[in-house]
């Protein structure tokens, strides 16, 4: 059986072909070439049609498709990556009422507070455990607020995730594990959570039925599948949020394990089995996939928004038409430490572990007759590792300590200078391997689906591809530059 996995991102949309016996991808494509437009009509806010979202599907999957040929007809399953914390609206007629208010979207942040100030700080940290923060719930609460006449239209709300799954099956759904991340899901009581719907004034009606992560949660119509290319009736076995995904695509699945990713935004994602929060939501804990009723698998995360997508500010608007590789070899060549220039990393919305502020990004020690492309590159690569472990940190009050965090090959973690700062930084060895987010929902919509029969069955296909160990020499340099990042950043950045 061939198993298709989609990974819908905000700057991508990938998908990929896994032959399910090997456990090897044999086709994967991305669309758009650039990254995809995020729309900031008012400053502090992050938009993005759901429409492009499919157009850019659609053609993903036609080019992953092209090299699988007739053996198309083989595919059994389907598994939906998605970003997480998106607001998706659609009417009674399944159209979209407005543009999705997707995760770095910073309107809603004043609204949650208001929420966590009128719950109290001991509901919201025991049976949320987290704030409503800025996240779905409280996004959806600014529409209802601010825009009465579309909210007044809403039939049902979605993950972004949902919407494509939608898109595809005719059917709305979601799962447990998506209603944690929007802040709608009550862990003391295993249920949606009353007294915030009713906080907000929001009707559970207009919440989707959820289904489990693992589980056939609708079959591919007859009229999409032939504007696919595929076969009718293929089952959507599985769906979660981007970090969650990740994190079952590196097989982390048991507490105590670790997995990082730095895409647009960079995340350290630890499983536990106890209820933890952090008092001051500075992370945040989600149901991870293979949470029960009977067995308890929480996800611990914590987010740094400006990463990945620094690195590609930097190759947009300093790069004279360099690519990632060209710029890695550049950061390479200079030495470490950056000639003492630092960056400050937060520049794409309010950064959670910061609790919800906006301070921007910087550049600091800029020195005009020193300072080359080269140095932006490696300083910035610093900064996001410098970033990791000032989180890191937050985590360990949680009880995460890791000594091993595992990553896919992609994104950040193709760059050599970024996988060795960050593990002499923070004293763990940096394990690759050979997925990302759409093989690992190929892999989810096999074990939805039935096609696996055990988690060893479903990762036979998982290699190590490389890893970085800390270097005491690069751990001295980095202990002392960090401790000089972070002066500048209490001093000057954060009050």
């Amino acid at each position: 059986m061939l198993l298709l996995g989609i990974d819908l991102g905000s700057s991508s949309i990938k998908v990929s072909v896994l032959d399910g016996e090997t456990g090897r991808a044999v086709s994967s494509a991305s669309y758009p070439p650039t990254e995809m437009e995020i729309s900031a009509p008012v400053s502090g806010w992050a938009e993005q049609d759901p429409e492009l979202w499919w157009k850019n599907f659609t053609l993903a999957l036609a080019a992953c498709l092209k090299p699988v040929g007739t053996k198309r007809k083989d595919i059994g399953a389907i598994g939906i990556s998605y970003q997480m914390h998106g607001l998706v609206t659609v009417d009674k007629d399944r159209k979209v009422l407005r543009p999705s208010i997707i995760w770095c979207d910073s309107r809603a942040v004043e609204i949650g507070e208001r929420a966590f100030d009128r719950l109290g700080k001991d509901f919201c940290l025991h049976h949320l455990l987290n704030s409503p923060g800025n996240f779905t719930a409280s996004k959806l609460a600014w529409v209802k607020e601010n825009e009465p006449d579309i909210y007044r239209q809403i039939h049902k709300i979605m993950l972004p995730g949902d919407y494509l799954a939608m898109r595809l099956t005719n059917e709305i759904k979601t799962s447990i594990s998506g209603l944690s991340e929007g802040i709608f899901w009550d862990f003391m009581r295993d249920e949606v959570s009353e007294e915030l719907l009713d906080n907000y004034g929001i009707s559970p009606d207009l919440l989707a039925d959820a289904v489990p992560s693992f589980s056939l949660q609708g079959e591919l119509t007859a009229a999409v599948a032939g504007e696919l290319g595929l076969t009718p009736g293929i089952p959507v076995s599985y769906r979660a949020g981007d970090q969650p995904n990740n994190a079952l695509s590196l097989n982390v699945l048991k507490p105590g394990e670790v997995a990082t990713t730095a895409g647009t935004s960079g995340v350290i994602y630890g499983v536990t089995d106890k209820t933890q929060f952090d008092p001051m939501s500075r992370i945040n804990t989600f149901l991870h996939v293979n949470h029960t009723k009977r067995l308890t698998r929480l996800g611990v995360l914590l987010c740094i928004n400006g990463t990945g997508i620094l690195n590609s500010w930097l190759k947009k608007n300093t790069g004279g038409g360099l690519g990632y590789p060209e710029m890695n070899s550049l950061a390479a060549a200079v030495e470490p430490g950056s000639e003492g220039l630092f960056i400050f990393p937060f520049g794409n919305g309010a950064e959670r572990m910061f609790r919800n502020k906006e301070i921007g990004a910087s550049v600091h020690g800029l020195n005009f007759n020193i300072h080359r492309q080269g140095h932006l590159y490696r300083a910035a690569q610093e900064a996001i590792a410098y970033s990791f472990r000032f989180g890191l940190e937050i985590m360990k009050e949680t009880g995460i300590n890791p000594t091993v965090i595992r990553a896919g090959e992609s994104n950040m973690f193709l760059s050599k200078v970024f996988r060795d700062v960050l593990s002499s930084l923070t004293s763990t060895v940096i394990t690759l391997y050979n997925t990302d987010g759409s093989v690992g929902a190929a892999r989810g919509a096999g074990i939805g689906c039935g096609f696996y029969k055990s988690e060893e069955e479903a990762f036979s296909g998982l290699e190590i591809t490389g890893s970085s160990e800390p270097d005491p020499h690069l751990s001295m340099i980095y202990d002392a530059r960090y401790s000089e990042w972070l002066d500048i950043l209490e001093n000057n950045l954060y009050e």
